[in-house]
């Protein structure tokens, strides 16, 4: 379990992290989120002792990194997955961890088999690509077979075999009681896998939720429904977790908190004609875009051609 309380880093005058609190609990995969420069990397950098807090704490399974007797074995983490000397190979960048921490060799071999490097095992590090440097670090991160395991980025450069290993190499860690503490731009992977989020802006908590809570706060699935009778419609839907909104005198309704099979069914029983019924499901990427909307420090701009034209005019 990773527990922060009131975590806070400082650069200067840049706030980077901003009393954080929060907790990841063993047996789930928990997403880390957040547009960039939000602090989420310095928090899991403060996580396994590679800054130092400015005030607060941060905890693995009750003690502080530092505090722990074989930290290798109690968190296993990919914060930067080039941190290898590019003339050694990857197995011998596995050994000499190995060696410094107590593990048996045979381990090493176990992990090289775990994360597919066997057939590049005996190759210098520097000549990898980016995925396999990746699978490199998840097998580094996984060494001391840890009950704690974080991962920044960790799809980074991975073909779609990659990525659907991951996914499943992440739920079969929280299926055996791990903590699993993921973070990832990737919404379309984090909903696949994540049980609950963690959302950070601008060093901030924005959201400690699950994923179907966090979507459905955002609209949830939405049902877009237009009747000849709004109003009737209104009456016979109205119950507990049901909101209907609509323009007054408009044929067209957003109903949410029920799904648009319900909506048919209902409808049919009370004899109430239907124009038109649709559903729109609400993606985590739509939910997490909502969220940190006023959180973002790094907004793009986009040209037209006639801008373009412009200028060159």
């Amino acid at each position: 379990m990773i527990e922060a309380q009131r975590l806070t880093k400082r650069y200067g005058e840049k706030t980077a992290v901003d009393g954080l609190d929060f907790v990841v609990r063993p047996g789930t995969v928990t997403g880390f989120l957040g547009p960039n420069g939000a602090g989420k990397s310095t928090t899991m950098r403060m996580i396994v002792g590679l800054d130092t807090p400015t005030s607060g704490s941060v905890t693995v399974n009750g003690s502080r990194y530092a505090g722990h007797r074989a930290p290798l074995q109690e968190v296993g983490a990919l914060l930067e997955a080039r941190s290898v000397h590019p003339g050694r190979s990857a197995y011998q960048h596995l050994r000499a961890l190995a060696l410094t921490h107590g593990i048996p060799r045979r381990r090493v071999d176990e992990v090289i088999a775990l994360t597919g490097l066997g057939s590049v095992a005996g190759k210098r590090a520097g000549s990898f690509s980016l995925g396999m440097g990746q699978r490199l670090g998840i097998a580094a991160a996984l060494l001391g077979d840890p009950r704690t395991v974080m991962l920044d980025e960790p799809v980074n450069g991975l073909d779609p075999e990659g990525v659907l290993w991951i996914r499943n190499l992440l739920t079969s860690l929280a299926a055996e009681g791990r903590t699993v503490f993921v973070s990832s731009h990737l919404m379309s992977e984090v909903a696949q896998v994540a049980d609950h989020l963690i959302v950070v802006g601008r060093g901030r908590l924005l959201a400690d939720t699950t994923v179907r809570d966090l979507v459905r706060e955002a609209g949830g699935d939405t049902v877009r429904v237009a009747t000849g009778d709004p109003g009737r419609l209104r009456e016979v839907l109205a119950g507990p977790g049901v909101e209907i909104t609509g323009r007054p005198g408009s044929e067209e309704l957003q109903v949410s908190g029920v799904t648009a099979r319900e909506v048919g069914l209902k409808a049919a029983e009370h004899g109430i004609p239907l124009f038109e019924l649709s559903a729109r499901a609400v993606s985590l990427e739509s939910a997490f875009m909502e969220l940190t909307r006023d959180a973002v420090e790094y907004h793009g701009t986009t040209t037209t051609a006639a801008d373009r034209t412009g200028s060159a005019a």
